[in-house]
């Protein structure tokens, strides 16, 4: 038998094209007579578009095409509320939306024709806090509205107001986040042309191509099948590349207009003007516990910071308000989470995806609470940990969970139990440990009523495997796992499967890499589709070999009798006698699979929306400078409950990289608005951890098996970004007593708590 790659370490399967520079990212890709474009972007948060002349950015030599909002598309876009246009017009709600483009034969002219462009504004007073949107006097940021409020959540489930009166211990907090630039390696491209029957071909970095299509095709009013996108090789996503910015708007907008291929690719400052960041949420929290630290009632309310356009920011405050809920047997949870407009760039998707606010609130509170009631904050979150087999106070059905496992590894790695409240320190310097849980979803039925995959399988005439799937590979390894899947299935080295980039013409339609879905649902998916593939092998190997097929096995790229292996034919021979006899064809099989789950309802926040549920903890030690408030991080464990690891390798980058996301939100990083504008839109200013600001990240897996995942396995990494803020911030109180509540945790916060707690002392 052929040695399987599931569960061993392997090197991704496109690793060596990436680092001998053969991948083809968007930014590289040459077609025939291309034009560069580059966009146009308001100088102010919040004014009126007075008046728009491209006389003279048209009269330079080498420009094709301008683009501004009165000739530009006009069918506003965006996720569930399409209020937005691909380019303003008649107003501007945030410094940096799109409000002319230029398409040049290079990118040099294409900016000095930037400059050319005359545009006269009316500034306006903005609207830059939630606080201020919500104001009873405060003017619309969409005019028309009555309102500034893009979502309001509000819920009730058992009696709150009665559990918290018999509570034994009652604490209240309020938390602040900040927002968080995704950090990509690769910025925004876009490549846009129309081909030779006059349909729009787009190649673009991204997270679903079929929903790139679809957008494309409502924007531009096109038919569908008139708009073709292949997903070029991604440098990352992290959330940020789904559908919440207008770069391939634009591409396909020249392209029809000039009938030229026309490339998009953002600068690192145009990157920071037009990606949607992390939602920044203000969290108050109040919990109730008994004295052996069970939490019997919830209190959340939530304002959360939308931008000037809605994306995705409705659907990350409601995982924010709701989702972790789910992780503990508390029945009595109440919600309100409000959502304001605000004339700043807009917030969306993120790694995490809402999970990170709220988990660095609920972690930072049951700490707190913990050490009033004089327990072990490990031991609190063992009691209230939720179980495989029951029913979360959302209907979330819980088939796995290896959250305690993922406590005693952290607690074993970290030392916790000996470094854990060591008492008075001495010196300016001071060490201590936190600790934090998490949960998250694997699939998310809210989209529609659909959370499946298909992956189509074609056997060469090599014996050699081809794989579509347009479930996007964003450097999290998907491709991999695919390939590993049919490798198994059809018991053939990894080396024999290949695996097509998505593309929306030749690739089965796939929702994309969101929700950490794509190893649950593509992965059973292609579990059917290696099996089909199996079975038509097995069944032309029975004609050829005269037995019956329940007699034969797939077994080292062959197909052999079980009583006589020597009796046996290659899968070259098979596929090729598949097609050359009567009635033949090629061996092309398409396997579809779509989660046992309930359609959330978004009356009741009730539903089983998830085929699988991960789980993760971090543990870590700090050393905090009392003489500077400087934090830095000594050590770092982060356990990731998946199931299944198909490719450890993978998972431990993965988790470690989100644990690198998590310091870098806790400690450094914070997109900085002054008057409304990205004062620190660069890596210059914008201060992501490098490698000298992190200690050796450690990881381990946990292995829970889950009921409904391909081979046990569920989604990993995403779950380990969510543990991080309030494992810091956690330590940081255990070594210097002081809690900071409101990210990032700076020096100046560090030495203000201090200072303030020894005022309160004297």
């Amino acid at each position: 038998m052929t040695a399987s790659t599931l569960g061993t370490a392997v090197p991704q399967v496109n690793a060596r094209a990436k680092v001998l520079g053969r991948a083809q990212y968007t930014g590289d890709l040459q077609l025939p007579g291309m034009l560069h474009a580059k966009v146009l972007r308001s100088p102010w948060p919040h004014a009126r578009i007075v008046r728009i002349d491209a006389t003279e950015a048209l009269a330079l030599p080498g420009v094709k095409a301008v683009i501004t909002g009165e000739d530009g598309p006009q069918v506003p876009w965006g996720v569930h509320k399409k209020e937005r246009l691909t380019f303003a017009r008649g107003m501007v709600r945030f410094a940096g939306e799109e409000v002319a483009a230029v398409a040049a034969v290079s990118e040099e002219i294409a900016r000095d024709a930037l400059d050319l462009i005359q545009v006269e504004y009316e500034e306006l007073p903005p609207l830059l806090t939630p606080e201020a949107a919500l104001a009873a006097d405060a003017p619309h940021v969409h005019p028309g509205r009555s309102d500034n409020v893009a979502h309001d959540i509000r819920y009730e489930r058992g009696d709150v107001d009665a559990a918290f009166a018999q509570a034994h211990l009652v604490h209240e907090a309020t938390y602040t986040t900040h927002a968080q630039y995704p950090g990509y390696m690769e910025p925004m491209a876009t490549v846009a042309t129309v081909d030779a029957d006059g349909r729009l071909q787009v190649w673009t970095s991204t997270h679903s191509a079929h929903l790139v299509r679809a957008r494309l095709a409502a924007v531009l009013e096109l038919p569908v099948t008139q708009v073709r996108v292949i997903q070029a090789t991604t440098g990352g996503g992290f959330g940020g590349k789904m559908i919440e910015d207008a770069n391939s708007l634009v591409a396909g907008a020249l392209a029809l207009r000039t009938r030229r291929p026309v490339r998009v690719v953002n600068n690192r400052l145009e990157d920071f003007l037009a990606a949607p960041s992390s939602v920044p949420e203000r969290i108050t929290l109040k919990l109730g516990m008994d004295r052996a630290g069970r939490i019997v009632a919830k209190d959340v309310r939530i304002v959360a910071d939308c931008g000037a356009y809605s994306g995705l920011a409705p659907e990350v405050m409601h995982v924010s308000a709701m989702r972790s809920d789910n992780m503990h047997r508390n029945a009595n949870v109440r919600s309100h989470a409000t959502l304001a407009y605000t004339n700043t760039p807009p917030h969306g998707a993120f790694r995490g995806f809402g999970g990170t606010q709220m988990q660095f609130a609920l972690n930072s509170h049951i700490d707190t609470m913990a050490r009033k009631l004089d327990l072990d904050p490990v031991q609190v979150h063992r009691i209230n940990a939720i179980e495989a087999g029951e029913t979360s106070v959302h209907g979330w059905k819980i088939g796995s969970t290896g959250l305690q496992e993922c406590l005693s590894q952290c607690v074993d790695a970290i030392g916790w139990n000996d470094k854990r409240g060591r008492g008075a320190r001495q010196g300016a310097k001071r060490r201590g440990v936190g600790i934090a849980a998490a949960m998250h979803v694997s699939g998310n039925r809210t989209i529609g009523n659909w959370d499946g995959s298909s992956v189509m399988v074609k056997i060469n005439e090599d014996g050699r495997a081809i794989i579509h799937c347009s479930e996007a590979d964003v450097g999290q390894g998907a491709q991999t796992m695919l390939c590993q899947v049919i490798a198994h299935e059809l018991d053939i080295p990894l080396a024999h499967v290949h695996i097509t980039l998505p593309d929306t013409d030749s690739s089965p339609w796939a929702i994309g890499t969101l929700a950490s879905r794509v190893t649950i649902v593509a992965g059973n998916a292609a579990i059917v589709a290696g099996r089909l593939a199996r079975d038509k092998l097995v069944a032309q190997a029975a004609l050829m070999l005269q037995v019956d097929a329940s007699e034969l096995e797939c077994a080292n790229g062959t197909v052999r009798l079980k009583a006589d292996p020597a009796r046996k034919l290659t899968l070259a021979e098979l596929a090729r006698n598949h097609i050359w006899k009567h009635g033949g064809e090629g061996i092309q099989v398409t396997g579809s699979w779509d989660a046992q789950t309930t359609m959330f309802d978004k009356q009741t926040i009730m539903g089983n929306i998830s085929p699988a549920y991960s789980f993760a903890a971090q543990a870590v030690e700090v050393e905090v400078d009392t003489a500077t408030g400087q934090v830095t991080l000594v050590d770092s464990f982060v356990s990731d409950d998946c199931g299944k690891a198909f490719n450890p390798l993978a998972v431990h980058g993965q988790s470690n990289g989100a644990a690198a996301q998590a310091i870098g939100w806790t400690l450094y990083e914070q997109l900085v608005l002054e008057d409304g504008r990205i004062a620190n839109g660069n890596f210059a200013d914008y201060t992501m951890p490098t490698p000298d600001a992190l200690p050796m990240l450690r990881s381990g897996i946990v292995e829970s098996i889950d009921p409904n995942g391909p081979y046990g396995a569920k989604g990993a990494s995403e779950c380990a970004i969510l543990p991080g803020a309030a494992a810091i911030a956690n330590a940081v109180f255990d070594a210097v007593g002081v809690r900071i509540t409101d990210l990032p945790i700076t020096p100046e916060k560090v030495l203000a708590a201090l200072r303030a707690r020894e005022a309160g002392h004297a």
